[in-house]
């Protein structure tokens, strides 16, 4: 990946949902710096998917089901880098519903929490410089009102703030927790606003973007590694956005 010059060798990084998206451009660019990588997805197995994903270890995962995260967390023994980075929009079945609105904190927000306290001691023993890492993936709903996705702003507005009080809780504990807040950016779960019907909404999403373009899960990757890296050992509890601007307009 262009400008891309971090080296993870010997290093553990898990990537949920690092199938698609921008898990998976994450999981790819932890891959080219030299990292083990450790990605979940919902299928079965590695094979079921469209893309080549056979330079990862695959592990199947519910975020929702603390079971199945249970039975992640055990299968791992060492751990260097964790980034919480698995979920979606449930637009589509009305997060005003009070039930499909916990489900959406519940994917987004308390699996991430759930990894992260469940991780940290494992994390706590990496040899990287600046200690081991967890970046976690927020928002620009975070900080705006999105109103058809309410369940998924609280979420990821409550992202930000875990990411605070764990930067402060494990500052001295040998771990750090970072967060990147994406913008507009071309994966499958902002597809819908490319289509029929949707140009209004995605013209003027667009018009608040300062470098007038959608971002690409490329262009965000590298500010997970950042974070990750030793180069970002003094900074910790901060939310980055990677937005082309949107979140100063």
């Amino acid at each position: 990946m262009e400008g891309l010059q971090f080296d993870f060798s010997g290093s553990r990084v898990l990537v949920t949902g690092g199938t698609s998206g921008i898990g998976h451009g994450v999981a790819c660019a932890f891959a080219e710096s030299n990292a083990e990588v450790l990605i979940t997805g919902r299928r079965g197995s590695a094979s079921e998917y469209d893309r080549d994903l056979a330079g990862f270890a695959y592990h199947q995962a519910e975020m929702t089901d603390p079971a199945s995260l249970d039975a992640l967390i055990a299968k791992i023994d060492r751990l260097d880098v964790l980034i919480n980075n698995a979920g979606t929009n449930l637009m589509a079945r009305d997060e005003w519903k009070p039930d499909v609105f916990a489900e959406a904190v519940n994917l987004h927000l308390m699996s991430s929490f759930r990894l992260a306290v469940s991780l940290k001691s494992l994390l706590a023993k990496s040899a990287l410089g600046g200690g081991g890492s967890i970046v976690n993936c927020a928002s620009m709903s975070a900080i705006r009102a999105v109103p058809v996705v309410p369940g998924y702003g609280a979420a990821k507005a409550g992202i930000v703030q875990i990411t605070l009080n764990m930067g402060v809780a494990w500052a001295r504990e040998n771990v750090r927790v970072n967060a990147v807040a994406p913008g507009l950016i071309e994966t499958g779960m902002t597809a819908v606003m490319k289509s029929e019907g949707m140009e209004a909404v995605a013209a003027a999403e667009l018009a608040r973007v300062p470098m007038a373009r959608w971002g690409t899960p490329e262009d965000v990757a590298p500010s997970f590694v950042f974070l990750a890296s030793p180069a970002a050992r003094f900074i910790t509890g901060q939310t980055l956005c990677v937005d082309g601007g949107f979140s100063v307009m």
